[in-house]
C-alpha cells in the first residue's frame, strides 16, 4: 500500500499522462479512418501514407504510456497529430468540391491553412526525434541553442508558405489561389524553408556525437534507430533517383517496379517509429548487431543475384536466339546458375561484411580458431597458461584474468574443489570504457 503523498502524486501524475496518451491516440486514429473513407468516397483510394503515419502516434502512445517523462513519445504523438492537421484540409475540400459541392464554405481557406503543415511534420521526425533520442534529453546544455533555431525555423518557415501567394497545383488544385497570400512578400522569403534540412543535418551531427560517447544500453539503442533511420534513407534515395531519372511522379502511372519501389519506400518510413520502439521498450529481446549483419549480407546477395541473373539472361539470349529462337533455354539457364550462386556467395558475402564491418568480431573468431589448433601440440601447462591469457585478454578485454590451476590429490586425480589451488594471474590493460571486469576462469586439471 503506497502511503507517501509524494509517491501517490507521482503515480497519479503517471496514470493521467497514460490516459491523455490513449486519449490522443483514439483520437487520430479516428480522424485518420473518417479521412480514409472520405479519399475512398471521392474515388482517390486509401491513402498509404497516411497509414504510415499512423505508426509514429501508436509508438509515441506506448512510449509515453509507459515512460511519460521520456519526451521522445510525446513529440511521436505530436507527429501524429500534425500529420491529421495536414490531412483535415485536404478532406475537407475534398467534401465540399467532389463529394458534395457548394455544402462547405470557403475550401480555399482550408487548403491555405493545411499547406504549411508538412513543415512540422518533417521537422518533428528529421530534428527532434533525432536530438531527443533515446531517453528524452538533448545530449548536452550545448545543444539547447540548435533545438531553439530548429524550433524557430519550423515556426518562419510555415509562416511564409502559409503568405506565399500560389495555388495549390501539388495537392491537386491549380485552379484555387493561396487567399491569405501576399503579393509583395519576395520569394527570398521562402529561402528561410533550407533551415529545415540544416537542422536536420544538425540533429544528425548531434545523434553520431551521441553514439561515439555512448556505452551499454544507450549504445545498443542507438544502434535500433540507425538502422531503421539507415533502411529507410536507402530505400528512399534509390525511389527519388530512379524516379527523377525517368521523370516519373509519384502517383502510380509508371511502370510496375517503380510503382512498386515508391510503394516500399513510402512505407518504409514505418521502420523509424518501429526502431524507436523496439528500442526504448524491448531493445534486450533482439540482437541489433545480428539484425544489421543479416540485412547488409542478404540486400547485398539479393542486388548480386538480380544483377548476375539479369546480365546471364542478356548474354544467353544473344547466344542462343540464332539457334534456338525464342527459346526459354536462357531463363532456365540463369535461373539454374543464380541458385548455384547462392551458398558459395552468401559465405563470400558474409566473409566480406565481416571482415569489413564487424573487424573485432571477425578478428576474435580467428583468434579463437588459431588457439584451438594450437592446442594439439602445446604440452607445456606454463605456456597453454599464458597463450590462455593473452588470448582472453585480445578478446574479451577484461580488466584482469585469473587462471586457477588445481592440483591432483591422488592417483584417480579427485579433488575437493578448490583445494590446493594454485593461482597464475596475469594482468591485462583494462578496456577503454573502463568497466572492471574479473574472469574466473574454470579450473584445469594438471
Amino acid at each position: 500500500m503506497v502511503t507517501n503523498p509524494e509517491e501517490r502524486r507521482g503515480g497519479m501524475r503517471e496514470r493521467t499522462a497514460a490516459r491523455l496518451a490513449w486519449v490522443m491516440l483514439g483520437c487520430i486514429a479516428l480522424v485518420t479512418a473518417a479521412l480514409l473513407a472520405i479519399d475512398v468516397r471521392a474515388g482517390s483510394g486509401i491513402d498509404a501514407f497516411a497509414l504510415v503515419m499512423l505508426s509514429f502516434p501508436v509508438v509515441g502512445a506506448l512510449v509515453a504510456a509507459r515512460q511519460p517523462g521520456n519526451a521522445v513519445g510525446w513529440v511521436m504523438l505530436a507527429v501524429g497529430v500534425v500529420a491529421v492537421l495536414g490531412d483535415l484540409p485536404i478532406g475537407y475540400v475534398q467534401y465540399a468540391l467532389d463529394i458534395r459541392p457548394g455544402s462547405l464554405p470557403r475550401p480555399d481557406l482550408a487548403l491555405a491553412l493545411g499547406a504549411p503543415m508538412w513543415v512540422p511534420l518533417i521537422g518533428l521526425m528529421g530534428t527532434f526525434v533525432i536530438l531527443l533520442f533515446p531517453d528524452g534529453r538533448l545530449p548536452s546544455r550545448r545543444w539547447r541553442p540548435w533545438a531553439w533555431f530548429c524550433a524557430l525555423g519550423m515556426i518562419v518557415s510555415s509562416i511564409a508558405i502559409l503568405l506565399a501567394p500560389d495555388s495549390f497545383t501539388d495537392v491537386g488544385y491549380p485552379e484555387i489561389r493561396n487567399p491569405l497570400g501576399i503579393v509583395a512578400l519576395p520569394d527570398a522569403a521562402l529561402v528561410i524553408i533550407f533551415s529545415i534540412p540544416i537542422g536536420i543535418l544538425g540533429c544528425a551531427v548531434a545523434l553520431s556525437q551521441r553514439f561515439r560517447r555512448s556505452r551499454g544500453q544507450d549504445r545498443l539503442q542507438l544502434k535500433w534507430l540507425a538502422a531503421g533511420a539507415g533502411a529507410t534513407a536507402s530505400v528512399y534515395l534509390a525511389a527519388m533517383v530512379a524516379s527523377l531519372t525517368l521523370d516519373a511522379p509519384w502517383d502510380g502511372r509508371g511502370p510496375l517496379w517503380l510503382t512498386t519501389l515508391q510503394d516500399v519506400a513510402a512505407f518504409s518510413f514505418g521502420l523509424i517509429p518501429v526502431a524507436v520502439g523496439i528500442a526504448i521498450l524491448k531493445y534486450r529481446l533482439y540482437d541489433i548487431d545480428l539484425i544489421i549483419n543479416r540485412t547488409l549480407v542478404y540486400g547485398a546477395l539479393t542486388a548480386t543475384l538480380t544483377a548476375a541473373y539479369l546480365l546471364a539472361v542478356t548474354v544467353l539470349q544473344g547466344l542462343l536466339s540464332p539457334v534456338a529462337g525464342r527459346s526459354q533455354l536462357a531463363v532456365a539457364g540463369s535461373t539454374l546458375a543464380v541458385a548455384a550462386l547462392f551458398r558459395p556467395g552468401r559465405a563470400r558475402i558474409q566473409a566480406f561484411i565481416d571482415r569489413r564491418f564487424y573487424r573485432r568480431k571477425y578478428d576474435a573468431q580467428r583468434t579463437l580458431e588459431t588457439f584451438s589448433a594450437s592446442l594439439r601440440d602445446v604440452v607445456d601447462l606454463d605456456a597453454l597458461t599464458g597463450e590462455l591469457v593473452v588470448l582472453i585478454g585480445d578478446v574479451m578485454q577484461p580488466a584482469h584474468v585469473s587462471v586457477w590451476l588445481r592440483e591432483r590429490r591422488g592417483p584417480e586425480g579427485a579433488g575437493a574443489a578448490g583445494a590446493g589451488a594454485t593461482p597464475s594471474a596475469s594482468l591485462i590493460p583494462p578496456p577503454r570504457d573502463g568497466a572492471a571486469e574479473a574472469i574466473s576462469l574454470p579450473a584445469i586439471g594438471q
